[in-house]
């Protein structure tokens, strides 16, 4: 073991399963399968070989492997994707504010039209009166008070709003841009299908048998599949003579029948024949974004099992009432192409971007917002917070959410509830549009008022009053927001 910065590209490594890998690599030895998910989000770890590239701060999940470093300390992937996050970070501008802008003629106007009226009338009471009711309280106070008012309603509800200016921004936002893994969907697999091909053989009986001969496996796949069987409280035997190859797939000896399950290059290593219902099984699991494990028993392909990481239920629902308010959905992942059009279907979005690396995802953003697109993004993972940071507005999952981008948000879902983007949404079309009526009634108001006082209707006691009355219907129209329903 050596301190991971006395790395130097060329130097041989081995990483054993279980540990992270330190810098980005290339295999010279040895079969894996790497859990990429911190660099791509992609929720099935990857079966590498001699020749594959792997990257800094993924996981080797299976089997000891050696790799040539090939970039080291901050040329690494992974540093790279630090320093991504802090330069879109700098270079976001801050926002002015409606008010900060009134306000800049506003002071200058009412001290020329105060002049005036006290040049022309000769009276100086006047010009006080103009000076008391032209005093921009009202339009001030607009912005904060129905800023404070949504944060207050937002957070009874779960949502964390960092600042102001996200939620005016969220409110003028387009277009929103979904990860998939661990937003959409739940991060993590889930048996979807059983297939048996023997009809002797029930879908209870091969979810058993399967169950049995994975029982010791640490693959992703394999556990989900035991996970599967505890949860409909099917048996699993204690294997006997069992075998993995490190991402192929396992074989083992249950109640005297020769168990082999993985994939089906590997079942033909056995001798095994897969028949042409079996390859067509494979192949539509395959075209809508499923894993799958052949399972066979005594040299007889017996059935197919297939994951998925499970959808959120309520994502559909999410999608179209997003669509409903005007607002564009486009799907962002690491995930392939075919796995990601199938989750995109399911949930009814057409626009998708998949196979995303994370400086990809930033380019995607980018793009949009070159198109004159307002964007939020929503995702979970370490490799969504540069584009967390790029768009106009980020939103994290908080409780499953990786720190770093939690940190990059501007607005964090506590519950890890995707159905309250509906909500943050229209709180934020809610606060923009009560801003801007404020202000238009506090101007009016200030309007009004000024024009009476430079007819002498009214005097500076009577002007205060109406100056202090405008300040009460601003503070009063954005406590409405506090409590109103927007779920």
């Amino acid at each position: 073991m050596i301190p991971a910065e006395k790395i130097r590209a060329g130097d041989i490594l081995r990483i054993l399963p279980g540990e992270t890998i330190p810098v980005d690599g290339t295999i010279v030895s040895g079969e894996t399968s790497v859990d990429q998910s911190i660099m791509t989000g992609e929720s099935l770890p990857v079966d590498k070989s001699v020749g594959e590239a792997v990257f800094c701060g993924t996981l080797n999940r299976f089997g000891a492997i050696d790799i040539r470093a090939t970039k080291v300390g901050q040329d690494s992937s992974l540093q790279k994707l630090i320093r991504m996050v802090q330069e879109a970070e700098e270079k976001r501008a801050p926002m002015a504010r409606i008010a900060d802008k009134a306000a800049s003629w506003l002071v200058p106007a009412a001290l020329l039209i105060a002049a005036v009226t006290g040049l022309v009338t000769r009276d100086i009471v006047r010009s006080v009166t103009v000076l008391v009711v032209f005093c921009p309280c009202a339009l001030v106070l607009a912005t904060p008070t129905a800023i404070m008012a949504a944060i207050g309603q937002a957070t009874k509800y779960g949502v964390i709003i960092k600042s102001g200016e996200a939620l005016e921004k969220m409110g003028r936002v387009d277009t929103i841009a979904f990860d998939k893994t661990g937003t959409l969907t739940y991060g993590h697999l889930q048996v979807s299908d059983i297939l048996s091909f023997d009809p002797e053989l029930d879908a209870e009986a091969l979810l058993s048998a399967a169950a049995s001969a994975e029982a010791k496996s640490e693959h992703p796949l394999g556990k989900a599949i035991v996970d599967c069987a505890v949860a409909r409280k099917v048996p699993v035997l204690e294997p006997k003579d069992f075998k993995m190859q490190a991402g192929r797939g396992v074989c083992a000896e249950v109640k005297g029948r020769k168990m082999v399950c993985g994939s089906e290059a590997f079942l033909e290593e056995y001798g095994i024949s897969v028949g042409e219902a079996a390859r067509a099984a494979l192949e539509d699991f395959r075209n809508k974004g499923k894993a799958s494990i052949l399972v066979a028993m005594d040299g007889q392909c017996a059935g197919v099992l297939a994951m998925s990481d499970g959808l959120r239920p309520e994502a559909a629902d999410i999608v179209e009432r997003l669509h409903g308010m005007g607002t564009s959905v486009v799907l962002l992942t690491g995930d392939h192409q075919q796995t990601a059009n199938y989750f995109a279907a399911q949930v009814g979005i057409t626009q998708v971007r998949a196979q995303l690396l994370p400086e990809e995802k930033v380019e995607c953003i980018a793009a949009l917002q070159q198109e004159g697109k307002q964007v939020c993004m929503i995702g979970d993972g370490v490799n969504d917070a540069p584009a967390l940071k790029t768009a106009n507005v980020g939103v994290a999952m908080g409780n499953l959410g990786s720190d770093i981008a939690v940190e990059a948000a501007d607005i964090v879902l506590m519950r890890d509830d995707i159905s309250q983007v509906p909500y943050l949404k229209r709180l934020s079309n809610a606060t923009v549009k009560t801003i801007k009526g404020s202000i238009a009634l506090s101007m009016a108001i200030n309007l009004v008022a000024v024009v009476l006082s430079v007819r002498g209707l009214l005097n500076p006691t009577a002007g205060a009053l109406v100056h202090n009355a405008g300040s009460c219907f601003v503070v009063l129209i954005a406590a409405l927001l506090y409590d109103r329903k927007f779920q």
